[in-house]
């Protein structure tokens, strides 16, 4: 019998963000997320969902027809079946990444899955939940997010940058701007001032279609 997870939508777009930002992709959406974050823009998918089989979901996942498959949340590794997911879409052939809020380990994470994680910044209200042991099982072809509200959210990812080493432990360090509060160009001078090693990025769907689910 195929395992099942609790899916708050799969749809077909853009990259918005990360490496492949601008690329077709199809988006695997878990529900439920342990974390509330003050800047989330995904509220929706803590609860509700749909349960559907490993089946379904791949027959979703073929029929969109992108070689780029994304498993994000909420925080998709708060499902247990996460992990046999992430390895049945690898073993499917397909280019995976997981976007994860670093809060829970990614121990298991299948090693061809790219993984993009965040380390929470102090406007998120969740710094405390970060799960710095993550850090030292990062692979160099994974990617590490900050995404930044204000001045202190900043310095505080610098410094945290600096203090892991992360231009050197990965391929990409993200300097993300929230998308509500803080100007994009001013997160782009404080980089350029600073001269950080980084890819400043903004999240490419907002602009296209604005802050809307299953876009």
């Amino acid at each position: 019998m195929s395992k099942t997870v609790r899916i708050t939508e799969i749809f077909h777009s853009l990259q918005g963000e990360a490496r492949t930002v601008g690329i077709p992709t199809t988006f695997v959406r878990l529900t439920g997320c342990p974390l509330r974050c003050g800047y989330c823009d995904t509220e929706y998918a803590f609860s509700g969902g749909t349960v559907m089989s490993f089946d379904e979901v791949l027959h979703t996942v073929d029929d969109a027809g992108a070689q780029y498959v994304t498993v994000t949340g909420g925080e998709p590794l708060a499902q247990p079946n996460c992990w046999p997911l992430l390895v049945k879409l690898c073993d499917e052939g397909f280019s995976v990444s997981l976007e994860t809020s670093g809060a829970l380990s990614i121990a298991d994470v299948d090693p061809r899955v790219s993984v993009v994680m965040d380390l929470k910044t102090p406007s998120s209200g969740e710094v405390a939940r970060n799960d710095y042991e993550n850090i030292r099982l990062l692979k160099k072809e994974d990617q590490v997010k900050f995404v930044i509200g204000d001045r202190q959210d900043f310095d505080w990812s610098v410094f945290k940058a600096s203090e892991f080493n992360l231009t050197a432990r990965v391929s990409e360090v993200l300097f993300s701007p929230v998308f509500e509060s803080l100007h994009a160009a001013t997160l782009a001078e404080w980089i350029l001032a600073e001269h950080l090693p980084v890819r400043m990025q903004i999240q490419l769907h907002k602009l296209l279609w604005g802050d809307k689910p299953g876009v």
